[in-house]
């Protein structure tokens, strides 16, 4: 299956060129192929959850896949920022409570790091 657009642009993913191929009915989604969306808010985290999650299946840590098939994990900046803590009991924290969590949540990363 071959779309074409206008020009011979291929659409943008943000503000990258973004081309997708159809290898035909061998080659399926699989994890190998995801995609990883750094959102800088908790409503960003929501909005991304609930838009790709839709018709889809949740998963651990932030991971989901589409109605299509392809795996996505929807991650904010702040986990990323708080694993690098130079405290690393706090930083351990973090990544046990991340691990337990499907939609990853900015305020439970706080409290992991803060020790509650």
């Amino acid at each position: 299956m071959s779309r074409r657009y206008p020009r011979r642009r291929p659409p943008n993913l943000g503000t990258a060129p973004f081309v997708a191929l159809n290898g035909g009915p061998e080659f399926t989604f699989s994890e190998a192929i995801s995609f990883q969306v750094v959102c800088e808010t908790q409503h960003e985290v929501d909005h991304y959850w609930s838009a790709l999650g839709q018709g889809g299946e949740e998963g651990p840590c932030g991971w989901l896949k589409d109605r299509f098939g392809l795996s996505w994990q929807i991650v904010p900046r702040a986990l990323f920022d708080l694993l690098r803590s130079p405290d690393a009991e706090a930083s351990k924290r973090v990544m046990q409570a991340m691990l337990e969590m499907k939609k990853i949540e900015i305020a439970g990363l706080e409290r992991a790091a803060a020790g509650g």
